[in-house]
Order: C-alpha cells, then sequence, then structure tokens
C-alpha cells in the first residue's frame, strides 16, 4: 500500500511547494513532511484501517480562514494506492480520491 498527496494553490495556479503535511493513525503520527516543488508527498505506507493526513495550512498561507486541513480517510486494500489530492485557496479548499 503506499499513500500520496499533491497540493494546488488555485489563487497562483501553481503547486504549493514546502507545505507541511502529517500522517496519523489511531491517534499517532506515521509520517510528516513538506510538499516538494511540484506539490507532492509520495512514498509513504499507512497500511490498513482510518488515517487523517493533516495539511498545516495557515504556515502556507498565512491569511487563510483555515488554519489546518483535515481529510480523514479509510484504506480498506492494503495493496492499492491511495492518492488523497487537495486544491487550497485562502477560503476554500477541495479534495477527492485520486488515482
Amino acid at each position: 500500500m503506499s499513500f500520496s498527496t499533491h497540493v494546488l494553490n488555485a489563487v497562483t495556479g501553481l503547486p504549493a511547494a514546502g507545505l507541511r503535511v502529517r500522517l496519523e493513525h489511531g491517534g499517532q503520527v506515521i509520517a510528516e513532511g513538506r510538499t516538494d516543488d511540484d506539490g507532492r508527498v509520495k512514498g509513504w505506507d499507512p497500511g490498513a484501517g482510518v488515517h487523517r493526513v493533516v495539511f498545516d495550512t495557515g504556515a502556507y498561507l498565512p491569511e487563510t480562514f483555515y488554519p489546518e486541513v483535515v481529510i480523514t480517510f479509510t484504506v480498506t486494500d492494503p495493496q492499492r494506492h491511495y492518492h488523497v489530492p487537495l486544491l487550497l485557496s485562502p477560503y476554500a479548499y477541495s479534495t477527492y480520491r485520486g488515482s
């Protein structure tokens, strides 16, 4: 199983490089890092179960209404890849199950 995310800044139309991201399972941080120059984090292996990916949007967009974006998702098949994209702006965000 692998996990990845891709964060895009909807205001600039560019990848959100350097944004802090952490992955949690069972109340524990199991991975953390920053998005790369293309706004991506990849290669994390969380395993089965319910997980939370937490984006530190307040540090990236200091004037944002959402200082943190938390997306909770369930890994049902540990053999599959799970991709959770985030489209971000100061007053809105959007996500979906990617491929």
